[in-house]
């Protein structure tokens, strides 16, 4: 199945790229390397605000997780016109907003790596870092970059 089979099956339809809120742009390809910039986890269209471990839950950060997951593959499908053009996703680099005591990044981390895994199979397998943060832009709850191979 290809990248867009396996999101129709999924029944996701990727959104598209979101206007940065800042002085960046939404992805750099440089050789066969595309670098996405960090996406914050967004719901209804607005900053899914919150703090892992204060007030928010694991499972509610692997939800916001996988909803970031899905804006970075719209930013990705803007980048390279097809997803099947993808021959790995090389890394992503997950930062969660979380209360000092919050150790569960990587779990949190894991519902977008889990979707990514889901809808490029053998080539969405990526490295990976998960970091907690003191806080993220406007608030959110999870920020995450993808650096990609086409």
């Amino acid at each position: 199945m290809t990248p867009q089979d396996q999101l129709k099956a999924l029944g996701i339809e990727l959104p598209p790229v979101a206007k940065p809120a800042a002085a960046y742009v939404p992805f750099v390809q440089t050789g066969n390397l595309i670098f996405l910039s960090g996406h914050i986890a967004r719901r209804d269209g607005k900053p899914w605000v919150g703090q892992l471990g204060a007030g928010m839950t694991t499972a509610e950060g692997q939800q916001a997780a996988r909803a970031v997951a899905i804006d970075l593959m719209g930013t990705l499908q803007a980048a390279v016109g097809d997803l099947s053009r993808v021959k790995r996703i090389v890394k992503l680099m997950s930062l969660v907003n979380s209360a000092p005591s919050f150790t569960e990044h990587h779990l949190v981390t894991n519902g977008c790596s889990e979707l990514i895994g889901q809808v490029f199979g053998e080539q969405g397998a990526h490295a990976r870092s998960a970091f907690g943060v003191a806080q993220l832009p406007m608030g959110a709850c999870v920020e995450i970059e993808m650096i990609v191979e086409v």
